[in-house]
């Protein structure tokens, strides 16, 4: 391992100390040290983060601004070891971000992505069963997508009606409570599911086709499919995410939506409604 290698190791270990998760801040910093061993550079240079920061085409500022950010945190606390380090200077590029314009569902269109996604094709039918459910459960209780992918089979109470959203958004956790119409159809779901996966690789509640947890990259590439498909986003376009109506915007809706899977209404319950917190 180089110098740099290790004193990305020595970073990441005390940031953590300190009660900071560094997840995606841990990756990207791998990749920008990978990116200067590439360039035989033994010290952090302001010309090598700029141009690894902006080195991805097609997408927003705000996302080179925010690599540059996590370059330069890490620049700063190397320099006090290393005196040839050079910190970039702030605003070298704009961090600003830009909020995309909140979607409201109808319910139509939930009945469309949901009709969508059951036409998933797969050799055991999980996927459809999955992204359907998957849909269905945002729509109805308003979860961020991260959240709803994270939770376990231990996390979902279907008995009692309540789910354990585990340290998300600022590490806190709560109880969600849930209608007895999603409360049948997560059943509903649970029972498909160990039918047609019974040794699944994973605790997760939702499974991937694989018996696995749903990655987040390959939810937002098929919700993307789904969203074309009906019509809410252009047909043609880049296989990236791109803009339009996204899965975090069922956050957003309010009323009743229709889970198929047990052809009943689900009461959508606002985030602000949650019960209890550990």
């Amino acid at each position: 391992m180089s110098a740099l290698g290790e004193a990305l190791t020595q970073y990441i270990t005390v940031r953590r100390a300190l009660g900071t998760r560094l997840a995606e801040p841990a990756n990207t910093l791998r990749q920008f040290v990978t990116f200067l061993e590439q360039e035989g550079s033994a010290h952090i240079t302001t010309a090598l983060a700029l141009r690894w920061a902006t080195a991805r085409p097609g997408v927003q500022k705000a996302t080179w601004g925010r690599r540059l950010s996590m370059v330069r945190k890490f620049a700063a606390w190397w320099s006090a070891f290393d005196p040839q380090t050079e910190v970039p200077p702030r605003h070298l590029v704009s961090s600003r971000h830009r909020r995309p314009r909140p979607h409201i569902y109808t319910e139509a269109q939930t009945q469309a992505l949901m009709a969508a996604a059951a036409q998933c094709r797969s050799p055991t039918g999980l996927r459809a069963l999955t992204y359907t459910t998957l849909i269905g459960l945002l729509a109805a209780t308003g979860l961020r997508p991260g959240e709803a992918l994270a939770l376990d089979r231990s996390d979902v109470d279907l008995q009692n009606g309540i789910l354990f959203i585990r340290e998300t958004k600022f590490g806190k956790s709560r109880l969600v409570p849930i209608a007895a119409t999603t409360r049948l159809a997560l059943a509903h779901y649970a029972a498909r599911r160990d039918a047609l996966c019974p040794h699944p690789q994973t605790p997760a509640f939702l499974l991937s086709e694989r018996g696995r947890r749903l990655a987040g990259s390959s939810v937002r590439r098929m919700f993307v499919r789904l969203s074309r498909a009906v019509g809410l986003r252009p047909a043609n376009g880049s296989p990236r995410a791109g803009r339009g109506p996204r899965l975090q915007d069922f956050r957003h809706n309010s009323g009743t939506q229709i889970i198929p899977a047990m052809g009943e209404q689900c009461v959508y319950i606002p985030e602000n409604r949650v019960i209890g917190g550990a």
